[in-house]
């Protein structure tokens, strides 16, 4: 009788959550159905599946490890004759509309300012920790970022500019040490360059990374190793939500550790009567604490660091050794890449190099630390790295709905958001062929030229760091690494693709081969995205193909 008992309890649960599931389901198409009805622009709609076998499609024609953005781009290009049209991955995702017109989405960004959807988090936490600037809206977001932004402000990065110039001096030693001595996988040097910097930038910490692997790095990496926005052979791996929060103990640990210190050592300045001026960003972030008796008001003791704040500070940090790693050492490789592929334009590079620090690239660092502001007389390099920024955007932008708000296309056609949200694409914004002359062309030029001219960019057109308030706070710091980096590096190496030969020595076998291709880890296709074989893949940061094998060499 007691098996019975639960047998049918257990039918009753099972039933039970079939009909909801099936009636939230339904709920939901019937509202997608009734846009569609109202000629809301959409690809070919399904009841069963929404646009799930749509996208399917396009990620088919691609290699299994791309990123899901470049098959969104595709479909965009193909059917988006609006630049907004809406598509409907329930329940995977909820319900958004795509944007890549430049004026709807700074209607997104700018005017309306969209909230930030309860889903960021939860894709983000296994990163990040906790609430953070990335998920955060309203008045705990306006907090939060209001007590970092000094910590990014330009003064702030001038200051800083000395530690970047060292550890991008470690990165070039390295570089040196790999000059004809076979294929090199540069992201990996440039993710443990960018991770050294950060951690100097935010904490304060020498952490030797370049050379030898420091806990919080090791940490995050196996994090995002295990981690994907989209592909569900990683998402439904048993193993990974506890290999997650482990390494999520492990973070929050040593940066709480470091959090710690920093306080008391300010606290201890403070009682000496000794003013030193902060330089990290946590340290900041610590000043505007001890400033505000709020953020401390549940602590008896002055002397003790506030557990919320703590926890909350840490995220973070935890956030900005994300975003301030992966997304600036891939998009350092791309410039690389670029640069390899467009002799004249690195000709050109360096002969600004030669007219701004002299023609000893040797003296260039020394130059930099000296007179910071030379990096501002090279617009040349500058136009480089937004260039490359566009052709090979490292993230894109999801915005939750808002009750009686729309936006409004070029063609002067509504869509409503009261039940649906916005993704605005950059792959699809940065090669919209209609806003782009020469859309596939690497053209620096277009971010010299003044306005009038054919190449000049529409202003919400080119939005890697977003636009409006929320743009990222980490910005003018990714423009200094990049700006040092070719200085640093432009006139002393030459860096070339080694995609051919890394393929000859790495074939698959062909019984893994066959293996792969039936557990579904791969499958027989393309190796390109658009004849670039260097695309941009579903590893956090949209890392080339790879990590990228090339040579090293040095400049005759």
């Amino acid at each position: 009788m007691a098996i019975i008992h639960i047998t049918v309890t257990l039918g009753v649960v099972a039933a039970t959550a079939i009909g909801y599931g099936l009636a939230c389901g339904y709920q939901h198409r019937s509202k997608i159905n009734q846009l569609r009805k109202q000629g809301i622009a959409m690809p070919k709609w399904n009841w069963w599946t929404g646009h799930l076998l749509v996208l399917q499609k396009y990620t088919d024609r691609l290699p299994p490890d791309a990123n899901v953005q470049l098959a969104m781009e595709e479909l965009a290009l193909e059917y988006g004759d609006t630049e907004v049209f809406l598509m409907d991955f329930w329940p995977v995702y909820p319900p958004f509309f795509i944007v890549y017109d430049p004026q709807a989405a700074m209607q997104v960004s700018t005017k309306l300012v969209l909230p930030k959807l309860p889903l960021h988090l939860k894709f983000m936490l296994p990163i990040v920790g906790g609430p953070n600037l990335h998920s955060m809206n309203g008045q705990e977001w306006k907090t939060w970022r209001s007590m970092f932004n000094p910590g990014f402000s330009a003064a702030r990065m001038t200051d800083l500019l000395p530690a970047v110039i060292d550890s991008v001096q470690v990165f070039c030693d390295i570089l040196r040490e790999n000059v004809d001595s076979g294929i090199v996988h540069l992201d990996d040097l440039t993710t443990r360059l960018t991770m050294d910097i950060i951690l100097k930038v935010t904490l304060d910490m020498n952490s030797g990374h370049q050379r030898s692997e420091h806990p919080i790095a090791h940490a995050l990496h196996t994090i995002t190793a295990w981690h994907s926005f989209w592909d569900p052979r990683v998402l439904m791996n048993p193993l990974r939500p506890f290999i997650q929060k482990y390494y999520g103990n492990v973070m929050n640990h040593c940066i709480q550790a470091e959090l710690q210190q920093r306080f008391a050592e300010m606290i201890q300045d403070k009682s000496e009567s000794k003013p030193k001026r902060a330089k990290s960003v946590i340290a900041l972030a610590l000043e505007a604490y001890l400033a505000d008796p709020q953020l401390s008001k549940n602590v008896g003791d002055p002397n003790k660091l506030d557990e919320h704040f703590a926890k909350y500070a840490s995220y973070q940090i935890r956030l900005f050794l994300f975003a301030g790693n992966d997304t600036t050492s891939s998009s350092i490789v791309y410039v690389y890449h670029l640069l390899s592929k467009y002799p004249e334009v690195l000709r050109q590079v360096r002969e600004e190099h030669d007219r701004v620090f002299g023609t000893d690239p040797s003296a260039a660092s020394k130059r930099l630390k000296d007179e910071p502001t030379l990096l501002s007389q090279c617009p040349l390099t500058l136009a480089v790295i937004k260039e490359t920024l566009r052709l090979f955007p490292p993230a894109s932008t999801t915005r939750g709905g808002r009750s009686n708000a729309s936006l409004t296309d070029r063609h002067g056609n509504v869509y409503p958001l009261d039940y649906v949200g916005a993704n605005i694409l950059h792959p699809a914004a940065h090669h919209n062929p209609r806003v782009w002359p020469r859309v596939d062309e690497f053209l620096p030029e277009r971010f010299l030229v003044s306005a009038g001219h054919e190449l000049y960019p529409d202003p919400g057109a080119w939005r890697p760091f977003e636009q409006g308030p929320r743009s990222c706070i980490g910005q003018t710091l990714v423009y200094n690494e990049m700006q040092v980096v070719l200085v640093m590096t432009a006139r002393v190496f030459n860096i070339s693709p080694a995609y051919d030969e890394w393929d000859r020595l790495n074939p698959p076998t062909r019984l893994l081969r066959r293996l792969s291709q039936w557990t579904g880890l791969s499958k027989p296709g393309p190796r390109t995205v658009k004849g670039e074989r260097a695309y941009q893949t579903e590893k956090a940061g949209t890392h080339p193909a790879d990590g990228y094998p090339c040579r090293v060499a040095l400049v005759a």
